[in-house]
């Protein structure tokens, strides 16, 4: 039995969705084990707060990581289990990780909200980041349906007949720099110290920087189309420097 356990603020979104129609009729008959958790039944804010204001300023709230690790944790009882997280900086799903999730049997959808997680929760507990195309949506609930919807048809006996599938992808713009919120220590891990500091200018540098880094190392089909600005080519340099 395929299981997928999806960690989100919205499980009535997931429920709605996930319950009727094909898949529907496959959870039913047990051909298939999809769980909505709602992370908000996992934080120790009294009132229910899963968010935080991110160091080093910036428009919205980010997710914070305790309640995320909580959650995480009452799924997979401390054992690891591979976790995706829907993300605008992971590679583009397409049929061939359909077909690789679907072989793991169970995996956990991890989805985002606000202006993003805190990158500590990610770098722990996350093993990839998918995205299901180079827009933006008001959260990964959507996405993580689609996710879900697409490994669960090919399940033996979820469809009827046998069917086609087509790869996709698609691709443009620069990816965003790792984000950050309280506490400024979790689980021995630090924010940056550049993010402290309240240097806009060092922290505008510093998060240009990491784009750019990201970028290139993840989608080089994006770095490609960059115009590169002069400032582009200085902090890129200082990153083969420290290469």
């Amino acid at each position: 039995m395929m299981k997928i356990d999806i960690m989100t603020l919205f499980p009535e979104m997931i429920e709605a969705v996930l319950s009727g129609s094909i898949i529907g009729r496959g959870r039913e008959a047990r051909l298939v084990d999809i769980k909505a958790h709602h992370i908000r039944d996992y934080t120790t804010d009294k009132h229910g707060r899963t968010d935080d204001y991110p160091y080093g300023g910036g428009q919205g709230m980010l997710m914070q990581c305790e309640p995320l690790y909580r959650c995480h944790q009452a799924i997979t009882g401390g054992n690891h289990v591979h976790t995706v997280m829907m993300s605008a900086q992971g590679a583009v799903f397409d049929q061939e990780k359909a077909k690789d999730l679907l072989e793991r049997e169970h995996i956990i959808i991890v989805c985002g909200h606000y202006e993003g997680i805190d990158r500590r929760f990610i770098d722990k507990y996350v093993d990839e980041e998918i995205s299901i195309g180079d827009f933006v949506l008001t959260g990964g609930e959507i996405a993580a349906m689609a996710v879900a919807d697409a490994v669960c048809r090919m399940v033996p006996g979820v469809l009827a007949e046998e069917a086609c599938f087509e790869d996709e992808s698609h691709f443009s713009g620069l990816l965003e720099y790792p984000q950050y919120t309280r506490p400024e220590v979790w689980q021995g891990e630090r924010v940056p110290e550049v993010l402290l500091s309240g240097h806009h200018e060092n922290i505008r540098k510093w998060r240009r920087k990491k784009s750019l880094e990201l970028t290139r190392e993840r989608r080089p089909d994006m770095f490609e189309k960059i115009e590169l600005t002069k400032e582009d080519r200085k902090l890129l340099e200082d990153i083969s420097h420290k290469e």
